[in-house]
C-alpha cells in the first residue's frame, strides 16, 4: 500500500500519537467541550515568570453583558504591545483555560501583553455574536491597555483556527468602522472560507486531528443558515477588498483541511497590498503551535514574534 503521508513531519507523527481524541462530530456539544479540556487542561503550574489577571470588561452590549479576559503581562516595565487572542475550537468550544498555556508561550516569546478573550461561543451564540464579542474586546484593549501594562496604542489580534477566523474579522471590522487602529494580525491555521471542498479539504478529510466532518458540524453550529456562510466576517476569503488592512503573519499546516484557504488568504492579502509573512509547514499537523516542546512549533512562535516586534516598531 502506498503511504499517503510521506512527507509527515517526525514531530506531526509525535503529536498524533499523543492526542487521543474522539472525534468531534460524534459528540454532543457539552462532550466535545470537556473532551478538548480534558486534553488541554493541567494542573501542573505554569513555568513562568508571568503576571496573569482575570478580569470583567464591556461586551458588546454593554457592561450589563460583559466579557471574561484573562491578561498575560511580561514582567518589566509597563506600555509593552498588546495581543488580543481569540481561542480556537470551533467557534464551539475552546476557552481561557484550554488556551492558556498557547496564551503563555506567545506572551514569553513575543514579550508582549496578551489578553485572551472568553467570547461567547455556539451553538448557544451564533454568528455573529463571537464576531461582536472579539471586536468589543479589541475596541476595549485600545482604550484601556494601560490597566494590564499595556500600550494602547500597538495592538495587534490574533487566533488559531475559528479564533484566527474572529481575529481577520475584527480587522475587517476595524477598517469599515474607522478604528480602532490594529498594527498587526495573526492567523495560525485560521478558517477563511465557508468551503470544504479544498484540495486540502480533500486530502486531509480524517486522521489529521481536525477532519472535514467535524468542520462541517462547526459550521452547522456556527451559522444560522448557509447564506450566512457568505458574510464576509464568517468567510474573511470572500471580502471583495482586503487592501488597507495591518500586516499579517498566517501560519499553515500541510496535514490540515484548512491549510489551502489559509494560503489563499494570505495570497490575497498580499495582492491587496498588505504585508505578509505566510509561514507553511507542509509536513505539520493543526494546532502542531500549541506544543511547547517541539522545534516546528517553537519556529512559528519565534516567526510570530519577530514579525509582531517589527509591527509593533513601525
Amino acid at each position: 500500500m502506498t503511504d499517503r503521508t510521506p512527507d509527515l513531519h517526525p514531530e506531526a507523527r509525535e503529536i498524533l500519537d499523543r492526542v487521543d481524541l474522539p472525534p468531534t462530530h460524534a459528540l454532543s456539544v457539552d462532550g466535545a467541550r470537556e473532551a478538548l479540556r480534558d486534553l488541554l487542561v493541567s494542573d501542573d503550574p505554569p513555568d513562568d515568570d508571568l503576571t496573569v489577571r482575570n478580569l470583567s470588561i464591556p461586551g458588546p452590549d454593554g457592561p450589563e453583558a460583559p466579557l471574561d479576559v484573562r491578561a498575560y503581562t511580561p514582567p518589566g516595565t509597563d506600555d509593552r504591545p498588546v495581543l488580543v487572542y481569540f481561542h480556537g475550537g470551533g467557534w464551539v468550544r475552546g476557552d481561557l483555560d484550554t488556551h492558556d498555556g498557547l496564551c503563555r508561550l506567545l506572551a514569553d516569546a513575543a514579550n508582549c501583553v496578551v489578553v485572551s478573550v472568553d467570547y461567547r461561543r455556539a451553538p448557544e451564540h451564533r454568528f455573529p455574536i463571537p464576531v461582536r464579542d472579539a471586536y468589543a474586546a479589541t475596541a476595549w484593549a485600545a482604550e484601556h491597555a494601560e490597566v494590564v501594562g499595556g500600550d494602547p496604542d500597538r495592538i495587534a489580534v490574533g487566533g488559531d483556527s475559528a479564533g484566527g477566523n474572529l481575529a481577520a474579522a475584527v480587522t475587517l471590522l476595524a477598517r469599515e468602522r474607522d478604528g480602532p487602529e490594529v498594527d498587526h494580525q495573526v492567523l495560525l491555521y485560521p478558517v477563511t472560507d465557508y468551503d470544504l471542498d479544498t484540495d486540502s479539504y480533500h486530502a486531509n478529510a480524517e486522521g489529521f486531528l481536525l477532519s472535514r466532518a467535524s468542520m462541517r458540524w462547526y459550521w452547522a453550529r456556527y451559522l444560522d443558515d448557509e447564506l450566512d456562510g457568505a458574510n464576509p466576517y464568517a468567510s474573511p476569503l470572500r471580502a471583495p477588498d482586503l487592501s488597507g488592512l495591518p500586516s499579517a503573519t498566517v501560519v499553515t499546516a500541510g496535514y490540515d483541511p484548512l491549510h489551502d484557504e489559509g494560503a489563499a488568504y494570505a495570497d490575497r492579502l498580499r495582492e491587496a497590498g498588505v504585508e505578509v509573512t505566510h509561514a507553511d509547514y507542509p509536513g505539520m499537523v493543526h494546532v502542531f503551535a500549541s506544543f511547547p516542546d517541539l522545534e516546528r512549533a517553537r519556529d512559528a512562535r519565534e516567526t510570530i514574534a519577530a514579525d509582531l516586534a517589527a509591527a509593533f516598531g513601525r
